[in-house]
């Protein structure tokens, strides 16, 4: 708002169509975000917009017109060997061994990095076909999972 109109805050009833393409840009242009990133900034400003005509502090979403589409992303994974390499790399201190087997022991297991923070002995049980598996209720979206506890990552 400060580069495009020169201030530092605005109405929400002075918000229109092309304000929400300039916010766009700017997300896009000056602060570098990718698509997605750009998306989900709008989205969340979208929220809010949402709220506020619930609260009867404007009437209509001035934007309600205006799409931004998400773009499907191709993930690049790690090859067998690219895997071996970090495994077989020594580091001069403690700490970064322990980032290698961290991020290692997630690739085994596939849990985001909050899930390895909080993951306990207590997590790590015998499963009915007689291996150790990981029960654990992942942060972000709450649900209940069971991983196979590998025996790279049971090393590890």
């Amino acid at each position: 708002m400060e580069s495009k109109y020169k201030i530092s805050d605005i109405e929400i009833s002075k918000i229109d169509h092309a304000f929400n393409t300039d916010y766009e840009f700017y997300l896009r242009s000056v602060r570098n975000r990718a698509n997605n990133a750009a998306v989900k900034y709008i989205k969340n400003f979208n929220k809010i917009k949402k709220i506020c005509i619930t609260n009867h502090w404007i009437e209509r979403n001035p934007s309600a017109n205006y799409k931004a589409k998400v773009k499907e992303v191709e993930r690049v994974y790690l090859s067998e060997e690219e895997i071996q390499k970090i495994l077989n790399k020594n580091f001069k201190t403690e700490r970064l061994s322990l980032v290698r087997d961290i991020f290692l022991f997630r690739c085994f297991t596939a849990l985001a990095y909050i899930d390895v923070k909080q993951l306990t002995f207590d997590n790590i049980t015998f499963g009915i076909d007689g291996d150790k598996w990981i029960f654990k209720n992942r942060q972000k979206k709450g649900i209940a999972s069971k991983i196979p506890l590998l025996l790279m990552a049971r090393k590890l």
